[in-house]
């Protein structure tokens, strides 16, 4: 907030973290429309297909997003009439799904000339709980399509079934109406935080946290999107009864002044990361839909608090934070498992390679690699131990994505519960035996052993083009950009793989755009011939502050409505 800032404005930071390809999924803009009091100037980077910069500042107030990880979607389990599986039975009687053919093509079958006829690909039964029925067909013209029915309900799609075999329908906030519209786009003309936040709760756009700040120096964050209006009592973890539901399970949208909000808090701070974010009542309206674990936050939370003044260059400094906070007990864990073993020689040259925590993934850090994978070996044996109940019911069960795993193992590794030890181990020191021993045989087993494994030997950045797969080296590597390490990860806030990471950085304060910082990977052009493509990228790659406003246009297009 403004209160803590050189300028006594409020300084907005952002990074998207999204998969990374040339061309980039951003584009730069600055649209600048309107005289007077109806005078607009707005930049921030804008996505092709959508009418709107999605996010930026127009002088007045800068806003941003990232991924709420709420609870959209509720499936209601289905009734089906034994004497006709064309209906499910509702409150008020049985009733007939409604059918849906979409017809997909998906290539040419070069078997046509020769009367082979088209085969069935894989799709799921008509019984009662199938979800879709998926038949190929051969049309003319020796084309290949699949049709896809879909039964559909007064709820929604029937989409999966439970484990019994009964149909699930899913009510999603994207298949009903006022979930999608333009009303975004007001960001653009809006003055202050409680404008921006109205505008935001009435948009139309997948739920998003939204952070606005702006030239008052108010802060405001809340979520972006629509928000179900769920029945009373109604508990969204668990499929509902459609059998016995009274009528719809979601009641219309939840009214804008009944969202989750924080505004002017009084510490002049708010951060979001995809982590949960808020408590009590306004968690229970946005739900559980996968956060991430709260490492990242915490170092962003921590970072903020760290200082009492702030410019742009220090919020910046908090996105490139590369330290392993959260890595460094699972080094000291690693160091426990590897000083029980003095006499191990497996582990002689793991203990070497682990002897200094650097403390940060560094692209020269060998200890972070050693450390991270010991971390993901002992996750994946502990997590696949819990599972072996499901599996005697479901040879084919996987864990879903659960962010919050970390809290689940190191809760077992800290109380090491008999019965709920993996097999075939005798104790728990011996798993974590086993996976020190993993990492030494995995990672020394390459050219130069432990020492010579570094993070940015695994971090190595390819951020490649689509067209250059298809072509000669020599030719595909003019259209990506130059593989490179690079430090971070996935728990710090410098978050960064081979193929993800920040999209774009944004630091910018409403009406100080000039010294506002933008970085996008990849350039602006994604022509390889234009002298834009690529510009750009090595400030992102490498970290160095590059302005969001030029001083200087080298080229200007202005549309000029016909007379």
């Amino acid at each position: 907030a403004g209160q803590l800032t050189q300028h006594g404005d409020a300084i907005l930071a952002n990074d998207m973290h999204l998969g990374l390809g040339v061309p980039t999924i951003w584009f730069r803009a600055r649209l600048v429309h309107g005289d007077g009091d109806d005078r607009v100037d707005v930049q921030g980077v804008t996505l092709p297909g959508v009418p709107a910069v999605v996010v930026g500042s127009n002088g007045q107030v800068a806003w941003a997003f990232t991924n709420s990880y709420g609870d959209w979607l509720d499936f209601v389990r289905l009734e089906i009439d034994p004497d006709n599986a064309e209906r499910y039975r509702t409150r008020d009687g049985w009733r007939n799904f409604e059918r849906h053919e979409e017809r997909i093509a998906i290539g040419r079958d070069d078997r046509a000339h020769d009367g082979t006829p088209g085969e069935t690909d894989g799709g799921v039964g008509d019984s009662g709980g199938a979800a879709s029925t998926l038949d190929v067909e051969k049309s003319e013209g020796s084309e290949m399509y699949e049709t896809l029915t879909v039964r559909e309900t007064i709820w929604g799609p029937v989409v999966d079934e439970d484990i019994d075999g009964a149909p699930l329908a899913l009510a999603w906030t994207a298949h009903r109406d006022g979930a999608v519209n333009t009303d975004m786009l007001a960001l653009e003309t809006a003055r202050d935080v409680d404008e921006a936040l109205a505008i935001a709760a009435r948009s139309g756009v997948p739920a998003q946290n939204v952070i606005v700040a702006d030239a008052n120096g108010r802060i405001g964050w809340t979520i972006a999107g629509r928000i179900p209006r769920r029945m009373p009592g109604f508990d969204a973890t668990r499929p509902v009864d459609g059998a016995t539901l009274d009528g719809d399970l979601w009641q219309g949208w939840l009214p804008a002044e009944a969202y989750p909000r924080v505004v002017d808090p009084v510490s002049g701070r708010l951060w979001t990361a995809n982590a949960r974010v808020v408590d009590g009542e306004m968690l229970a309206v946005i739900g559980d839909g996968g956060y991430d674990n709260g490492a990242r936050a915490a170092q962003i939370r921590d970072g903020l608090f760290a200082r009492e003044r702030f410019d742009e260059g220090d919020l910046f400094a908090i996105q490139l934070d590369d330290r392993a906070l959260f890595m460094e007990r699972w080094w000291q864990l690693l160091r426990d498992v590897i000083d029980r073993s003095p006499d191990d020689n497996d582990l002689a040259e793991l203990g070497t390679a682990s002897s200094t925590w650097d403390g940060c993934a560094c692209i020269d850090s060998v200890s972070y690699r050693m450390v991270r994978a010991f971390r993901l070996y002992v996750h994946e044996t502990v997590m696949r131990g819990l599972e072996a109940p499901m599996r005697e019911h479901d040879v084919d069960f996987r864990w879903p994505r659960m962010g919050q795993n970390e809290g689940v193992v190191w809760q077992l590794l800290r109380n090491r519960p008999a019965h709920l030890l993996p097999p075939p181990y005798a104790a728990w020191d011996d798993l974590l035996t086993a996976q020190a021993r993993r990492v030494a045989d995995i990672l020394g087993d390459k050219p130069g052993g432990l020492a010579q494994r570094t993070w940015g030997e695994a971090n190595t950045v390819r951020v490649r083009h689509p067209l250059s797969r298809a072509l000669p080296a020599f030719l595909g590597d003019r259209l990506d950009m130059p593989p490179e390490p690079l430090p971070g990860d996935s728990h710090m806030p410098r978050v960064q793989g081979v193929r993800f990471g920040a999209s774009q950085r944004m630091v910018v304060a409403p009406g100080h755009e000039s010294q506002s910082i933008m970085h996008m990977p990849g350039g602006q052009s994604g022509h390889p011939l234009s002298p834009y493509f690529g510009a750009g990228h090595d400030d992102w790659a490498e970290g160095r502050p590059s302005p969001m406003q030029r001083e200087q246009n080298r080229w200007r297009l202005e549309l000029v409505p016909a007379p």
